[in-house]
Order: C-alpha cells, then sequence, then structure tokens
C-alpha cells in the first residue's frame, strides 16, 4: 500500500463503527447500511464504493484523485470508488461517515452528530 492506505478489514471496521450499521449481501457483494439503505458496497478486496451525494462525490475525487474515482450507473454518478491501498484512513472515514448521514434517519444522524 502507498500513502499507508488502508486495508478491505480496517475499512469494514470503519464502516460497522457507525451506529446501527449492519453488513449484508447486495447481489454477491458486501454491502454497509443503516436502517436497510446502503451506504456503500465492496466489489473486490481493493476498493468500496461509497454511495455519497454528487458534490461530495465530486469533491472527494477533487480532494484525493489517485483514491477516488467516479462511478456512474448508466448515466448517473452514483457513488465515489476509494482505492483501499491509495486511501489515508482519515479520508475514508469522513467519506463514509458522510454517506452514512445521507442515508440515516434524520433523527438517527442529529443524535449522532450530538454525540
Amino acid at each position: 500500500m502507498t500513502n499507508g492506505g488502508v486495508g478491505i478489514a480496517e475499512a469494514r471496521a470503519l464502516a460497522l463503527a457507525l451506529p446501527e450499521a449492519t453488513e449484508q449481501d447486495h447481489h454477491g457483494m458486501s454491502s454497509f447500511r443503516v436502517r436497510g439503505k446502503i451506504f456503500a458496497t465492496v466489489p473486490d478486496e481493493q476498493h468500496i464504493r461509497v454511495m455519497l451525494p454528487e458534490n461530495e462525490i465530486r469533491a472527494a475525487v477533487a480532494e484525493d484523485p489517485v483514491a477516488c474515482a467516479e462511478f456512474y450507473w448508466g448515466k448517473r454518478l452514483s457513488c465515489a470508488v476509494v482505492t483501499l491501498g491509495e486511501a489515508r484512513r482519515e479520508i475514508l472515514r469522513e467519506l463514509l461517515t458522510e454517506a452514512w448521514l445521507a442515508k440515516a434517519t434524520k433523527t438517527l444522524a442529529r443524535e449522532f452528530l450530538s454525540s
């Protein structure tokens, strides 16, 4: 790993550390969910797809274009693909948290942010 990147085990731990986060299968790949809503998927051991709003996907790619890339599903920009070996732990934690906040209920997000 260059840049002191993270591995899949650490990425999994970061995702599951978020309140009420669970891991479930999603069409043959792992997904991380909050109350049933997917906030990240793991297509392979080297990458994690983080489901962010479009502006945050673009910001992540601009901030770290080596570790982050845009991913389109059809014509829609759907997530940031993070190359784990290139990603700094702090960036991955921030992206997962932002994706979790976007999918969590308002009450759960408010409780998390106030803790």
